[in-house]
């Protein structure tokens, strides 16, 4: 339901311009819309905010890490979708950047506006603690995606298991590498979690099952801050730099695809690999050139759709009791991380390779 001082701060402005005239009309509709019929005053003095909230009520924001990435506009579509099939007031809204402050004042406007409910997925969970404890100390719900360190939050959902995907990734890489040889992590930054957590356990499973695999002891873990020119120049540096090194674990979405870059200017292909994750569209030709032998992926548009089915769900008063069945693919059955309350984890997971890249569809 749309927070009732919205309309209270609203009628008393209209008040005072009108001279004290009072108007009757709609409380939650636009004021470009259609004059809804009166209703009348709840009986017995019930409060209004006690009544269920019809749908197209809700204002609900999805705050992306930044509006430009190819990663988010694709999270943007399913956003569009979801507001389509259903009616709900919801919509994406980022940065023109990447930039953790620019994030969290946008998440602090959200606030002032007194929005329903606020889907981040943050750059920087720990600046971005503060500001969600605002949103939430407002009554407004909040849910994270690639969010799992969060504790400002009603929930976080992850479209698998972090530990999953990790060893997934490393499986990957280690199928291209003939599982043995020197390698190292590569992650958007070392204050993203989910990457983070992605590489480690990349590692840990390697530790596990690929023992002739050897992580870079001087560098095991650099930074491509999402762009694909900075991964493109670590990675040419680091192949360099290191004549032994045969493999990167990439994380970010332009991780991999800047390696293969390097890879292919240095003359490395099929001496040097990379796997990661990375959009279909983006990587087809170096799928299919086999320069790159295949990429993860979960869609970042049904990870929309999923939070706002999830922040629907609260707003509605819903239990959320595993397994979660939030009615998009992946999410169907979600259940909660092992010594968790908060992070609910799905199976959303796919591998591209240069035989299904164009079956996707973006």
């Amino acid at each position: 339901m749309k927070n009732m001082k919205k309309f209270a701060a609203l009628f008393m402005a209209t008040a005072m311009i009108l001279g004290g005239v009072v108007a009757c009309g709609n409380s939650a509709e636009e004021s470009s819309a259609p004059a809804a019929e009166e209703t009348a005053p709840a009986e017995d003095g019930a409060a209004e905010e006690s009544a269920p909230a019809a749908a197209g009520d809700y204002e609900i924001v999805v705050v992306p890490k930044d509006s430009s990435n190819p990663w988010f506009v694709r999270m943007d579509t399913g956003v569009k979708e979801y507001a389509e099939e259903t009616g709900l007031n919801v919509y994406q809204k980022g940065t023109d950047e990447i930039d953790a402050t620019k994030q969290a004042q946008l998440v602090q406007d959200l606030i002032a506006q007194q929005v329903d409910a606020i889907c981040v997925v943050p750059v920087d969970p720990e600046s971005l603690e503060p500001v969600l404890k605002q949103a939430m100390d407002a009554g407004i719900v909040v849910i994270a995606h690639e969010g799992a360190s969060l504790e400002n939050v009603n929930y976080d959902i992850e479209a698998f298991s972090n530990a999953g995907y990790g060893a997934f990734i490393m499986d990957n890489l280690a199928e291209a590498m003939g599982e043995e040889g020197v390698y190292t992590t590569m992650v958007a930054d070392v204050t993203n979690a989910s990457h983070n957590e992605w590489a480690d356990a990349g590692v840990e499973w390697q530790k596990e099952h690929y023992p002739n695999m050897t992580l870079l002891e001087a560098e095991p873990r650099v930074e491509s801050h999402d762009n694909g020119d900075t991964a493109y120049n670590v990675a040419k540096e680091l192949f360099k730099k290191y004549p032994d090194l045969k493999g990167i674990m990439g994380t970010s979405s332009f991780d991999s695809p800047g390696v293969a870059r390097a890879i292919d200017e240095l003359g490395l292909v099929d001496k040097a690999f990379t796997s990661g994750t990375g959009m279909p569209g983006d990587n087809a030709a170096l799928l299919k050139s086999g320069t790159v032998k295949s990429l993860t992926l979960w869609d970042p548009a049904i990870a929309g759709k999923a939070m706002i089915s999830l922040a629907v769900k609260v707003l509605n008063g819903e239990e959320i009791g595993a397994p979660v069945d939030l009615g998009v693919e992946g999410y169907e059955a979600m259940t909660f991380r092992e010594g968790s309350s908060t992070v609910l984890e799905g199976e959303g997971w796919i591998v591209i390779d240069g035989e299904n890249v164009d079956s996707f569809g973006f």
